[in-house]
């Protein structure tokens, strides 16, 4: 059996708020050794929320050009803006990513009969897959396991989906209603922490943040699953629970894996977006507690 870790990379910019070119080729290169199966550009973690759209087309190209298909790309393309959402998913399908994982519109609050059209409109819109993007916490909306099966029984080029919810059952029952009527449709989840209950229902593993900063533990456990290492799938486990305390330390958890990232000695800038881009070093100093108290479990 396959499983997949995917990363949902950090933006890194320069000191100006540009995109920071050579650090962000850093990031592939490093996340590529480290071993994952495919790099998941402006999704939360990328803080494409305050992004333009050419800036969002410039980090897309330089994502495909540096990968030059060694893993997969899933291109966050969500936007408040529904044209900008289908535009930039064509772009970024143009350019050859696997699919575009686009989250509903936030801020106002949507039902399931409005997701079902706004998914069902992009779905149709698009020259390429689409993968849905569940963030409760983000968009005010859950959506239902049916309304996820009437999309992918009359959308074919709806692929996947990733769950980030706290709720482990909400996946689990995407993956029971989803699965028999489409057995390649493919659940990750978003949170750490659930990829063994996530691959154990069915689902296709995780697209984890905390693997910007750790993507060989995150490979190991994705062999020792394969494997059926049920030693080393524990003890990881046990890692990955500790490591999820980091995300308590700020809101966005961006600038403190940056920071980390250069910490480790990654040539990388340190900035996030306004008004996340302060850490203190009493939070700093504790988010490296964590950090190295879960590596030494």
């Amino acid at each position: 059996m396959s499983y997949k870790i995917l990363t949902p990379t950090v933006t890194l910019f320069d000191n100006n708020g540009n995109l920071d070119i050579e650090g962000n080729k850093a990031l592939i290169e490093h996340l590529i050794e480290g071993g994952v199966n495919g790099l998941v550009p402006l999704g939360s973690t990328g803080e494409f929320t305050n992004l333009n759209l050419e800036t969002k087309k410039e980090l897309l190209k330089l994502y495909v050009d540096t990968v030059d298909g060694r893993v997969d790309i899933l291109a966050g393309t969500g936007s408040i803006d529904i044209s900008e959402c289908i535009e930039l998913s064509n772009y970024a399908l143009d350019l050859g990513v696997k699919g575009v994982l686009v989250i509903p519109p936030y801020y106002y609050g949507i039902d399931d009969e409005e997701s079902y059209r706004y998914f069902d409109k992009v779905a149709k819109s698009i020259n390429g897959n689409l993968y849905i993007y569940n963030y409760p916490a983000r968009s005010g909306f859950d959506i239902k396991p049916e309304t996820v099966l009437r999309l992918v029984k009359e959308n074919r080029n709806i692929k996947g989906l990733k769950d980030s919810t706290t709720d482990v059952g909400h996946t689990k029952d995407i993956i029971y209603k989803v699965l028999p009527e489409a057995p390649d449709f493919e659940v990750y989840s978003g949170f750490d922490s659930q990829f063994i209950p996530n691959i154990c229902a069915g689902g296709a593993g995780c697209i984890s943040a905390i693997s910007n900063i750790e993507p060989k533990m995150w490979s190991d456990w994705i062999k020792a699953a394969e494997e059926g290492d049920f030693e080393t799938i524990k003890t990881i486990q046990r890692k990955i629970d500790k490591l999820m305390e980091l995300y308590d330390v700020q809101s966005n958890v961006s600038l403190t894996f940056k920071k980390m990232l250069s910490d480790d000695g990654l040539n990388v800038s340190v900035d996030a977006i306004f008004p996340f881009n302060e850490i203190s070093d009493e939070d700093y100093k504790k988010a490296k507690e964590i950090r190295a108290i879960a590596k030494s479990l």
